[in-house]
């Protein structure tokens, strides 16, 4: 059995008593009281997460805009220095690789973060996909996934703190001078104890929020410094249960769940991330073909009746009439939010209609579910 990995904030982790379990290969926190009690703190207050397990590839060069918006189908043009934006990286096929964020740093200077559980095989990808690029010697693409630490603080209070944990813009590479200056997925660089943080107002929770990239070695300070700089507004750490059950109330895709290499973002309901119109990107083919044909299947969000066990990924899709199943679920859990049971499935096109209702199947129960607009919850806006 190989040997689970440890971010840099695995020692915090145990001081705070966390339980653990593993995720993608790493041994991380799933909670350190309850997930119910860190979801809703998030919601109601900030919750601090570890996501250092997360992938970090960095890409430069004159020509990298151009093989970024030939890899990704988000349009990399309309970027500009201290922005980003949600994207994906699909196969020939149109299946999703990984989904991602890229943040542009700098003029020719891009930021890629991806899931834990892909780095390999999108390092892979890439690497194989700059050697077909004409322009490949004006690209430099860097794995800096183990060099870098990362957290995320969430939550509606976060902004009342989270000037206090850094000491200003660094030099040269802060388009403002204060964290809560920047605009939904921007980003910038400010300083902290001497040392370079990137902070981007992004987030998995559906809360205003920002995420942390430094190094690997200054992230342990940083997570302390939030955490006694936070105690005032209710600041607590939160782990990958709470980070699950937001994501999910808010239907963000995990990789694995609503996505992989045999789905397409057009199936996934993400086609707002995927832009057609541009002139080539690896996959636009298979999806435009796809589009024309028709999409057979799609993701729906659903929500139980009260009182009522939660779903689960796997648990069969029923509707009624039919004798087999339609569909499975491929995430489900207990809303905090609401108090009832919440989940996404792959239907068939004909039965993944806002208000039908179907049946998951809960150890040999079918019970009715509502499929609802997305998102299922929806948290105050964020400014």
């Amino acid at each position: 059995m190989n040997q689970l990995k440890r971010t840099p904030l695995f020692g915090a982790h145990q001081r705070q008593q966390a339980r653990l379990v593993e995720f993608g290969g790493w041994e991380m926190p799933v909670q350190y009281t309850s997930i119910v009690e860190e979801h809703l703190c998030v919601r109601r207050a900030s919750g601090i997460f570890d996501i250092s397990h997360m992938g970090e590839v960095r890409c430069q060069g004159p020509a990298a805009a151009r093989f970024l918006n030939e890899l990704l189908t988000n349009d990399i043009r309309k970027l500009t220095p201290g922005l980003g934006q949600y994207t994906l990286m699909c196969n020939t096929h149109g299946g999703v690789v990984d989904d991602l964020y890229v943040f542009q740093k700098a003029e020719n200077d891009f930021l890629l973060v991806i899931n834990a559980s892909r780095i390999e095989a999108d390092w892979q990808w890439m690497q194989e996909q700059l050697q077909a690029f004409p322009e490949r010697t004006q690209v430099r693409l860097d794995n800096q996934s183990d060099i870098t630490g990362a957290v995320a603080v969430q939550g509606p209070a976060t902004v009342g703190f989270i000037n206090a944990c850094v000491q200003g813009p660094s030099t040269g590479g802060a388009l403002v001078p204060r964290p809560t200056d920047l605009k939904k997925n921007q980003i910038g660089c400010f300083s902290f104890q001497g040392m370079p943080v990137w902070i981007s107002r992004t987030g998995y929770t559906g809360e205003d929020g920002f995420e942390v990239y430094t190094a690997a070695s200054l992230i342990e300070s940083f997570w302390e410094t939030c955490l006694d700089v936070g105690r005032a507004v209710g600041l607590k750490p939160a782990g990958l249960g709470a980070r699950d059950t937001l994501r999910t109330e808010m239907c963000y895709p995990l990789y694995g769940h609503e996505l992989d290499e045999n789905t397409t973002p057009l199936e996934a309901g993400l086609k707002m991330f995927v832009a057609l119109d541009k002139p080539a990107f690896v996959g636009r083919e298979a999806l435009l073909e796809q589009e024309q044909r028709g999409i057979k299947r799609r993701c729906v969000a659903f929500k139980m009746p009260e009182k009522q066990p939660p779903p689960r990924p796997g648990y069969p899709v029923w509707v009624p009439g039919i004798s087999e199943a339609v569909g499975r679920v491929v995430s489900g859990t207990q809303s905090p939010s609401l108090g009832v049971g919440i989940g996404m499935a792959y239907l068939p096109a004909a039965h993944a209609l806002p208000h039908n209702v179907v049946e998951i199947e809960i150890r040999g129960r079918k019970i009715p579910a509502e499929i609802v607009p997305k998102p299922i919850y929806r948290p105050a806006p964020v400014s």
